[in-house]
C-alpha cells in the first residue's frame, strides 16, 4: 500500500468510527432499520446529485445493476440483519470482536478468488495481531460469552464473511469500467431497495414522531460523512490497494471510535486501549511488510536506499 492508501484508510476509519457516535444519538429516537434505510437511501440521492453536477452518468445494463444488488446484499442487507439478530443474544463487546474477523475472511476469500492477493506469512500474522488488539481494547471480559448463544455468534461471523465477499466481489467494477463514485451510488441505491420492505414491515416508520434537532443532525452526519464520503473512499481504495487491504479498516475503526469517545464524549482512555492500539499497529506493519523488510535490511548491514 502507498502512503496515500494508508492516509485514505485512516480517513475511512475515522468516518466509519464516527458512525458509532452518530448511531448512539439516532438510536435514542429512531429504530435500527429505519436508520439504515435513511442512511443508504439519502446517501444514494446525494451521490447521484453529485454525479449530475460533475457530468457523470450512471451505468446501464443488467450485468452492472445485478452486480450492484449482489454487493448491496452482501455489504448491507445481509450483515445488517445478521448483526441485529446476533446482538439480541450476545454482548456488543463480543460482537465487536467477531466483527474484527472481517480481515481474516478477507484475506482467505481474496486468496481463493483473486490472482494477486494471495496469503503471505505477513498477512496471517498481521491479522492475528489485529484481532488480538481488538480483543485487548474491548477487554477479555467480552470473551466470557464465547461458546454460548451459538446461533447469535454464528450470525455475526456470517455477517463478517459477507463483508469480505462484498469487498472482493467489488474488484470486478474496475474491469467493467465503473467509477468508484458510480459504484457507491449504485450499491447504496440497491441497498435501499433491499432494506425498504424490511423497514416498512418491522418499523412502520410512518407512525414514528418527528425526531428532535440533535437526532436529525446526527442522522445527517451518518448520511453525509459516514456513508456518502466513506463509500466513495472505500471503493476507490479497493481499486488502488485491493480488497483484503481495504478490509483492514475493521481494525482501525475501534481506535477511532474510542478516541472520539475520549475527546467528544469525555470517556476515559485506559491502558488496555493503548495496548490494543499498539498490537493493531504491529499487525498493520506486519501486513504492509515494508517496516520489517527495512529492519531486516538494517540488521544484515546492507545499505538502505
Amino acid at each position: 500500500m502507498s502512503t496515500a492508501d494508508w492516509a485514505t484508510l485512516g480517513i475511512l476509519s475515522l468516518l466509519w468510527g464516527g458512525s458509532f457516535f452518530f448511531l448512539h444519538l439516532t438510536l435514542e429516537e429512531l429504530p435500527p432499520l429505519t436508520i439504515v434505510l435513511a442512511r443508504v437511501g439519502f446517501a444514494a440521492i446525494l451521490l447521484y446529485g453529485y454525479m449530475l453536477i460533475i457530468g457523470q452518468r450512471m451505468p446501464v445494463g443488467r450485468s452492472v445493476w445485478a452486480s450492484f444488488f449482489i454487493v448491496a446484499f452482501f455489504a448491507n442487507a445481509l450483515p445488517f440483519v445478521l448483526f441485529a439478530y446476533g446482538q439480541q443474544s450476545i454482548d456488543s463487546g463480543l460482537a465487536s470482536i467477531l466483527n474484527a474477523t472481517t480481515p481474516l475472511w478477507g484475506v482467505l476469500v481474496a486468496h481463493f478468488f483473486t490472482d494477486d492477493e494471495k496469503l503471505t506469512p505477513g498477512k496471517i500474522s498481521g491479522v492475528a495481531l489485529g484481532i488480538a488488539g481488538v480483543v485487548t481494547m474491548t477487554g477479555t471480559d467480552a470473551l466470557t460469552g464465547l461458546g454460548g448463544n451459538v446461533l447469535g455468534q454464528a450470525a455475526c461471523l456470517v455477517a463478517t464473511l459477507a463483508y469480505a465477499i462484498a469487498g472482493v466481489y467489488s474488484r470486478r467494477f474496475k474491469a467493467m469500467g465503473v467509477t468508484p463514485l458510480a459504484v457507491s451510488t449504485g450499491q447504496l441505491a440497491a441497498a435501499a431497495i433491499l432494506i425498504l420492505p424490511l423497514s416498512l414491515v418491522f418499523d412502520t416508520p410512518w407512525t414514528l414522531p418527528i425526531p428532535n434537532t440533535t437526532t436529525l443532525l446526527a442522522l445527517a452526519g451518518l448520511v453525509i460523512l459516514s456513508t456518502t464520503v466513506a463509500y466513495i473512499l472505500f471503493f476507490r481504495l479497493i481499486e488502488t490497494a485491493g480488497a483484503s487491504n481495504t478490509l483492514l479498516v475493521t481494525f482501525l475503526i475501534p481506535i477511532t471510535a474510542i478516541l472520539l469517545g475520549v475527546f467528544v464524549l469525555g470517556e476515559v482512555l485506559e491502558i488496555k486501549h493503548l495496548a490494543g492500539m499498539a498490537l493493531i499497529a504491529l499487525g498493520l506493519a506486519a501486513i504492509d511488510g515494508r517496516l520489517f523488510a527495512w529492519a531486516r535490511t538494517v540488521a544484515s548491514g546492507r545499505t538502505v536506499p
